[in-house]
């Protein structure tokens, strides 16, 4: 009796520590399980130590749980993927910093405010970028290496959470455009107005002129009568160049040969001396327009009595960069030049600058002037590449 009752507390031993371990088991696989979830990791299943009972039903409650998840997050990783897309699509430079201040993603942009794509500056600081936070703030300093122009931006800040990390998200709006847009449209208003008004007054004034002038055959008269009709066309030629001088432009843009560019240029300012210097072949230009903004520009030197332009055309990155450099006297104002009916001319009318800034933004690039350091003024345009291959 006593060997039996040994034997059969050796069993139960025996028994009871198997049960024990497969017990230990299924908990060290259930944690497994709930770590990785934990970690995000919602492919790892935890394989039920029983074939059934609380602890297969468990084990399946978690399956089910991992299954949850990762649906969850198959969705969420298609809206992130989506905003991410959208983001890509804005005109306007978007930054994204994850939380240890590193970026992480800008859209094309980017380039626009910074110079090179933001794979070159991944994992850069705001530091770097030239950002700084004042006041809980974001700033841009200025200047910053690489930008393409000068222009105001007010940062709009926001944050999100990607991976449980707080991520910074950071949308450029450039004030400058918005401010102009707002000065257009009220230029436009008034253009509009004056235009309608004058055109209704000048209509009956200059076929009054031309009716009396074939009339009378006093000489003085008739003079004075074709002085007025003269007086009336000028007018509505002027009010004419002044309405166009926002509308939208139909270009037509195409690589055009530098060279040919440059002589039919050359040949029109004989009486200057005008050097070009290029290293690039071909411009992917509206060749009409962009001439006459050439040839607007060198006569604006020529005004400013200017004894030698020099023209250089170049390519950086994916822009050509064209610049008008004179030895004129320069400008004692350079912050309204831009602005419609402002001149410094005695015989100005404010057109032409305006004028080559518009068809220079419906190229979809840029016009800035300066003065030199000596003297004279240089004027910079800037015109993207259609092709990153082609120039």
């Amino acid at each position: 009796m006593v060997s039996l009752e040994s034997i059969l507390i050796l069993i139960l031993y025996i028994f009871t520590q198997k049960f024990r371990k497969k017990i230990l088991s299924a908990f060290e696989r259930a944690s497994l399980h709930l770590e990785a979830i934990n970690q995000s990791d919602f492919n790892q299943f935890a394989k039920s130590a029983f074939s059934k009972g609380k602890v297969k039903e468990f084990h399946q409650q978690l399956n089910h749980l991992s299954e949850n998840l990762q649906q969850q997050k198959s969705r969420y990783d298609q809206h992130v993927f989506l905003v991410y897309q959208l983001i890509e699509q804005l005109d306007t430079p978007i930054l994204i910093f994850n939380q240890k201040q590193q970026l992480i993603f800008g859209n094309t942009e980017f380039q626009q405010l910074f110079g090179q794509p933001w794979q070159m500056l991944r994992h850069a600081s705001p530091h770097l970028l030239g950002l700084e936070i004042i006041e809980k703030e974001w700033r841009l300093n200025d200047p910053i290496k690489g930008r393409i122009s000068q222009q105001q931006w007010q940062i709009r800040q926001s944050e999100f959470i990607d991976n449980g990390e707080t991520h910074q998200l950071l949308v450029f709006v450039n004030i400058e455009s918005a401010l102009r847009k707002s000065q257009l449209n009220a230029w436009q208003q008034i253009i509009r107005v004056l235009g309608h008004e004058i055109r209704n007054s000048l209509t009956p004034v200059s076929s009054l002129a031309e009716s009396l002038s074939a009339k009378t055959r006093n000489g003085r008269e008739k003079q004075a009568l074709e002085v007025i009709t003269e007086r009336c066309q000028h007018l509505q030629d002027f009010v004419e160049r002044y309405a166009s001088l926002s509308k939208k432009l139909q270009l037509s843009c195409q690589w055009l040969s530098c060279r040919e560019l440059t002589v039919r240029i050359t040949r029109l300012f004989e009486n200057i001396d005008l050097q070009v210097e290029s290293t690039v072949d071909n411009l992917w230009i509206d060749g009409p327009f962009f001439e006459q903004v050439l040839i607007n520009l060198i006569k604006n030197a020529m005004e400013a009595d200017a004894t030698q332009v020099i023209l250089a055309i170049k390519r950086s990155k994916q822009n050509s960069v064209i610049s008008i450099i004179d030895n004129g006297h320069g400008f004692a104002n350079l912050e309204n030049l831009f602005i419609p009916l402002y001149t410094t001319k005695q015989q100005g009318q404010g057109i032409g600058l305006s004028f080559c800034r518009n068809i220079i933004e419906q190229h979809g690039g840029v016009i800035e002037l300066s003065n030199n350091k000596d003297q004279g003024v240089q004027v910079t345009i800037q015109i993207p590449f259609p092709f990153p291959d082609r120039g």
